[in-house]
């Protein structure tokens, strides 16, 4: 989405443009083919085909490309095949067709892709001979791809692991089919609104030399242009020793558009270059005195004798040719006035060979330690709305993500019987695609428009209906049981078929962690008294709760009861009614505001809350292991989203955030209470209004306190789109200072009104001070700390000392004017939204083992599966196994079994993290290395080869190398690769090693090894 007169991507009048594109030929003639043999045999590895430059000269690289949205104002399948009339863009498909063709009529040219997304449904498309043609423009290097993911990811509300996922996809699929040839050396995330560190360490992980940026805030930019630091060493990780998460980065001059006057696609408004003298249009030489102004004008913001121009934008080259003509021409023309004395030389060219010369420079770079967030295009201008746009589609990403990994690791546990069984054909695949696309910077920001919203879930619950397929397949085949599973979606509204009308079902609990874990389950029920059984048959504690729905006042009965499930396994538990006669269950009591106690408490072993009788506000948190107390107020209030004003007409949208006002206004002073009291669980349910509403709970043995919030339909009868947040207030001493997660993983310093690199001058001084929190958020001082967990991506702040908020929903009347052309309306399921914080308080030294480990938990929760049981058994004889684990041991704590899935017929993909940062725990040692064996780890295969690979599993680690930069710091060496020993795999603080493991045999959970943990 490219910049323009609106402050957003593209130009003005690019989507009414697009269809005037026109259409390369699809199937060029016969001769073009011949141009292999006089293009060179230069391979695309190794930047062995990078063209030729002058060492003595300016060198311009032009790089021809096209910024293709994987869904923005139009679906995902509306951009590909384009449409018939003036108000889409032309379609990738008919960009990809025209620009094979123009690179097939001139040896020279050459072009950059980036979006695999798209590339490989045109790929598997196209004729062999087709397919052969454009595996040998790769080859010469004439067509080049960047980034290579599946798409170009957002990076503020985007988990580490599912950037992980998508750019594997990607990258898989173009190792698949060009080899080498295919591998991109540069990243490029030219469009994301704001760059974070994790996103940085990832890359250079994955094996990249280089990332380019489009978006930085305008002051960062303009302070980089003054001091020549457009080009940078990125130090992506303050725990992994450098260079490993170091990443040539390098800040683009015109986000990613053409100069301006320069752009001759059918999309824009320049006219073309007519190089005939006596022609009356002839504008040659204007067009090449001012190419060559812009070009000096250019160079005085970089170091080296080598320069980038973008020559692309939003969905161009549709008609291909008419770029490339006007390219060739610019080239000859420029080149040619050389003759004359000119140093300046023009050259078609790749985001890879112009990083290539800047490396050749061997020059000293400045280092980068903190991240290019919060990002702003302009004064009053911050793009940190986005971080909380519809919040419902944020969880549903979050929560498929959880789905997606379970899916796939029954997949690699059980092997083929979970793909063709019982309950037909069950797949992975379109679940791990849909994941990818929803990772894409209009996707997951939640930045496109409503109906391509609708499209994004609906790909993901398309995707869905596979991986339950292969779960049940799966749970047979391991339970010996031929179950009727089903997952239940609607528990967060207690909604659940099988357990609201069944007197008698099954309830099967995966845990996708490599440790045991404790896990209450909580389901809807008929009135009753209840008896469960755990998989041995005892009976275990259960309680019947009313719970009071928000949106109905009316109390459903859900069951309780807890469960102990293995790691990478699964517990059977038994539910039985037994009697409807004189129900017991807990009903909420209501705590009038005149009681007889000024305050009221909720307990645990662990935990205590106290809450003011008066206001019906949280007061207080007490850890009574840690011996920690501190006073914490807790309410809800709401921003007046701006619709501008005199001096700025810009308004809060989908993209950006900007406060009428400073202070938000309280939804409520006080809430009405209820209070339930049980042996499993204790709530205090908060009603602040008709549409924001609270329960508070602490379950029997937990370590912190769950804040379940329901916020919607936000009114806005008043005339004020309303920005919804919840407010931790406390007396700690925090000195301007909190700190937020980076996509999951590593934890940054935030200071208020604040840049770690330039001298910020603040206009917004709430929004210029919102970050994005993909999983926690904290505030402390030298004794405490308050750290808030959250279950989708969020914005969040400290706005003043002590006071930490986060924003849960946004409803906005009027657009932001950058490009998506909608108000931020949400219809359907994000009207009203529900969502979880967890509140930990704890000593500062204590606190990384609680946040690091619940968070581990949140967000690959144990996935529960309802079966009404009594099923057949899978095949004659097979006994019923009511428990199973996938490990024969237990991983320690502080490892972290990221990714388990099947890597084809006979191997396996294991990624292993270290998820502790250095010196961050001290109380628990979880913060050393930790060596593992991971020979006869696994209780359905036998490794008998592990081949360790970079991050994305595209290159051999042994083999893997990366261009080498020195920065103006310390220059650290580049470690070898060490030889793999399956028994002896260590894991150094923040470090992720993956691994592709060749299996023995089929996976056959009756084999003769021993049940392990099957009690």
């Amino acid at each position: 989405m490219s910049p323009g007169a609106a402050a957003r991507r593209g130009r003005a009048g690019a989507c009414g443009a697009a269809g005037r594109a026109g259409r390369g030929s699809l199937h060029p003639p016969a001769w073009l083919f011949l141009l292999w043999l006089v293009a060179g045999r230069t391979r695309a590895a190794d930047y062995e085909a990078c063209p030729r430059v002058q060492p003595d000269m300016l060198n311009v690289h032009l790089v021809a490309h096209t910024h293709d949205d994987v869904g923005w104002i139009y679906t995902v399948d509306q951009y590909y095949y384009g449409g018939q009339n003036d108000l889409l863009h032309p379609g990738v498909k008919n960009i990809l067709d025209s620009v094979f063709a123009a690179l097939q009529a001139e040896p020279s040219r050459r072009f950059v892709y980036v979006e695999m997304a798209f590339f490989s449904r045109w790929w598997h498309q196209q004729t062999n001979a087709t397919q052969q043609a454009v595996q040998e423009l790769v080859r010469q290097g004439r067509l080049e791809f960047a980034n290579g993911g599946w798409v170009m990811n957002d990076e503020a509300a985007t988990h580490y692991g599912a950037i992980v996922d998508q750019m594997t996809l990607g990258l898989h699929f173009l190792q698949k089919t060009f080899g080498e040839d295919g591998r991109p050396r540069v990243a490029w995330h030219i469009d994301p609104f704001g760059h974070s560190r994790e996103q940085a360490s990832l890359f250079a992980q994955m094996g990249f030399d280089g990332v380019f940026l489009g978006r930085v805030d305008y002051q960062d930019r303009e302070a980089r242009m003054k001091r020549k630091k457009m080009e940078l060493v990125w130090r992506a990780s303050a725990s992994l020793k450098p260079p490993t998460a170091d990443l040539f980065t390098g800040v683009l001059p015109n986000l990613y558009d053409p100069p301006k006057n320069l752009c001759w696609d059918t999309l824009c408004d320049e006219r073309s270059i007519v190089d005939n003298p006596e022609d009356f249009q002839y504008n040659a030489q204007e067009v090449v005195d001012y190419f060559l102004r812009m070009a000096a004008d250019q160079h005085r913001y970089y170091r080296t004798n080598h320069i980038v121009m973008t020559m692309g934008g939003d969905f161009h080259y549709g008609y291909a040719n008419s770029w490339f003509k006007n390219l060739d021409k610019l080239i000859q023309l420029v080149n040619a006035k050389q003759e004359n004395g000119s140093r300046v030389h023009v050259l078609y060219s790749t985001p890879a060979c112009y990083l290539r010369e800047l490396n050749k420079a061997n020059l000293t770079w400045s280092v980068k330690e903190d991240d290019f967030f919060p990002y702003a295009d302009g004064p009053h201008q911050f793009w940190t709305g986005y971080f909380s746009s519809r919040p419902a589609l944020k969880h549903y990403e979050r929560v498929s993500y959880n789905f997606l990994q379970v899916c796939k690791q029954l997949e690699a546990l059980t092997g083929w019987e979970a793909n063709k069984g019982p309950y037909g054909w069950g797949t992975s695949t379109v679940l791990e695609e849909a994941m990818a696309v929803l990772q894409h910077h209009d996707a997951i920001s939640g930045t496109a428009r409503q109906n391509v919203a609708d499209d994004y879930a609906h790909k993901l619950a398309t995707g869905w209906r596979p991986c339950q397929v292969l779960m049940s397949n799966a749970l047979a085949w391991l339970s010996g049981s031929i179950e009727d599973y089903s997952t239940c979606p609607g528990l967060n509204i207690s909604f659940c078929v099988l357990s609201q009308i069944s007197a008698r079902f099954q309830v099967t609990i995966y845990n996708p962690l490599g440790r045991k874990v404790a896990h209450m389950v909580r389901l809807p029920v008929n009135e009753g008294t209840f008896l469960v059984k755990d998989p041995k048959g005892n009976a275990v504690t259960s309680d019947v709760v009313m719970n009071p729905q928000a949106e109905t006042q009316i109390p459903i009965p859900e069951l309780l009861f807890p469960a102990s499930v293995p790691a990478l396994g699964f517990s059977v538990y038994s539910i039985a009614r037994v009697s409807r006669q004189n129900p017991k269950f807990h009903m909420p009591k209501s705590i009038p505001r005149h009681s007889n106690s000024d305050v009221l408490m909720i307990q645990n072993k662990y935990i205590r809350a106290t809450f003011s009788a008066e206001t019906g506000l949280l007061m207080k948190i007490e850890n009574m292991g840690q011996k920690v107390v501190l006073p914490v107020s807790q309410s809800f209030f709401w921003y007046k989203a701006s619709i501008g004003d005199r001096k700025l007409q810009q308004s809060s949208g989908a993209y950006v955030f900007r406060p009428h006002r400073r202070q938000p206004l309280p939804v409520s002073q006080r809430a009405e209470i209820y209070l339930v009291k049980s042996s499993l669980v204790q709530e205090v349910h908060q009603n602040f209004s008709d549409w924001c509403s609270q329960v508070v709970r602490l379950y029997r043995g937990q370590r912190h306190l769950e804040l379940q919030w329901t916020v919607g339909p936000i009114p806005t009868a008043d005339g004020w789109g309303k920005e919804v947040i919840s407010r931790f207030d406390t007396p700690l001493d925090t000195k301007g200072h909190f700190y937020t997660d980076s996509n999951g993983r590593e934890i940054l310093t935030r200071r208020r009104d604040y840049r770690p690199t330039w001298s910020l001058n603040q206009t917004q001084v709430v929004a210029g001070n919102y970050y994005p929190v993909n999983t926690r958020i904290f505030i402390k001082d030298g004794e405490k700390q308050l750290t808030v967990l959250t279950d989708r991506s969020q914005g969040g702040s400290s706005l003043r000392d002590g006071s930490l908020e986060l924003m849960v929903h946004r409803k906005l009347l009027r657009d932001d004017f950058r490009g998506v052309g909608e108000a931020l309306l949400e219809q359907g399921s994000g009207l009203v939204v529900r969502g979880r914080h967890l509140v930990l308080l704890d000593a500062v030294d204590q606190a990384a083992a609680g946040h690091r480990l619940l968070a581990e938990r949140e967000v690959l929760a144990p996935q529960v599966f309802l079966a009404p049981g009594g099923g057949a058994p899978y095949f004659q004889g097979a006994p019923r196994r009511t428990q199973f684990s996938g490990l024969l041991r237990e991983l320690p704590p502080s490892v972290h079994l990221l990714t388990l899935a099947r890597w084809g017929p006979d191997r396996l993909l294991l990624r292993l993290e270290h998820q502790f940062a250095l010196g961050e725990d001290s109380g628990h040692n979880l913060s050393s290395p930790v060596t593992l064996n991971l020979q006869d780890l696994f209780s359905t295969v036998t490794i008998t080869h592990l081949q360790e690979t970079t991050l994305a599993a595209n290159q051999p680690r042994e083999s893997a190398s990366r261009l080498k930069w020195t920065p103006d710091t310390d220059a650290a060496p580049y470690p070898p690769a060490a030889p793999v020993d399956p028994t002896t795999i260590t894991l150094q603080p923040m470090e992720i090693r993956t691994f592709v493991a060749s299996v023995l045999g089929e996976l056959d959970p009756w084999s003769h090894r021993e049940d392990p943990l099957d009690f």
